[in-house]
């Protein structure tokens, strides 16, 4: 139990390390980090494309990377918006990990992104623990998905800067309790606000972008009470610095380099062991998804 216990310590320390650079990275080149977790078919995709396309509508440069263990459907549906977007597959990694973005953002995110939108692998418990170097964490929730869903996933809303409440057009046919979910929400992450949304319906439309063009033009974001120690700034345990491929402009050649032979804990929820040298990289526009390897 001592060594899965140091292990998980070791890895996410390290992550921390490499969030901390990223971060330092993107806020130097005016970029801010929006990183959106949810379950599988929570309706973050639809969200999202509205908000890039409306992005793009007022001129604001924005981008998107989407990370799934297989398909490129999500990326596909994103280009639409007309923005850059970049697909990861994961190769069976259940997350993103500071580090492993990093290197898929060398070279590929343009130069004047003001915004770049994460949509992390769907679900809601191995993201939750790793830092990706973001200015804005929201964890959005469909009304299907049961108004226990705080509960039943604390970390992942105990750490949202935001928590976003997706489909309430079909909130009274599946009978959601709006009022139990935010009570729910409040005990787990007091303070944090709730929007709701509908991309069908059309409310909350550009509710995202609105939140993030805040943050990012430094607008106090909220605290979570739950945010762990490792979201301070600490050198990584194990004594390796973060060496992702940086994505400022400035000549760094450096190569994502990931641990992926070592078994690692999520939280103290689960252990696996990594597959895979950081996942795949996919570009796509609105016409076309390019294949490539990382």
């Amino acid at each position: 139990m001592c060594r899965v216990v140091d292990l998980q310590q070791a890895v996410l320390a390290k992550n921390d390390a490499c969030a901390h650079t990223l971060r330092e990275d993107l806020a130097a080149r005016g970029t801010a980090l929006v990183n959106l977790l949810s379950s599988p078919g929570s309706g973050k995709t639809a969200l999202l494309e509205r908000d890039l396309t409306l992005a793009r509508s007022r001129g604001i440069p924005v981008a998107a990377l989407t990370a799934d263990l297989a398909t490129e459907n999500d990326a596909v549906r994103l280009a639409r918006s007309g923005v850059p977007v970049k697909q990861v597959l994961t190769d069976g990694l259940c997350h993103l990990e500071a580090e492993m973005l990093g290197g898929h953002l060398h070279g590929w995110l343009p130069a004047d992104t003001r915004l770049l939108f994460i949509e992390n692998v769907g679900n809601l418990v191995c993201p939750a623990s790793y830092d990706l170097g973001e200015t804005l964490r929201i964890v959005l929730a469909s009304v299907t998905e049961g108004e226990d869903k705080p509960l039943k996933y604390p970390t992942a809303f105990g750490l949202a800067h935001l928590v976003v409440v997706t489909k309430m057009d079909i909130a009274e046919a599946v009978s959601f309790d709006e009022k139990e979910f935010r009570a729910n929400v409040e005990r787990i992450n007091p303070g944090v606000e709730v929007v709701l949304t509908s991309a069908r319906g059309g409310e909350g439309d550009g509710l995202l972008l609105d939140r993030a063009l805040a943050a990012r033009d430094g607008a106090p974001v909220h605290i979570p009470v739950m945010t762990r120690k490792s979201h301070h700034v600490h050198d990584a345990e194990d004594g390796q610095p973060c060496d992702e491929g940086h994505t400022h402009e400035a000549g760094h050649t450096h190569e994502a380099t990931h641990p992926h032979n070592a078994e690692h804990a999520h939280a103290g929820e689960h252990t696996h062991a990594h597959r895979g040298p950081g996942g795949h990289a996919h570009t796509a526009d609105p016409d076309t998804v390019a294949s490539s390897r990382s």
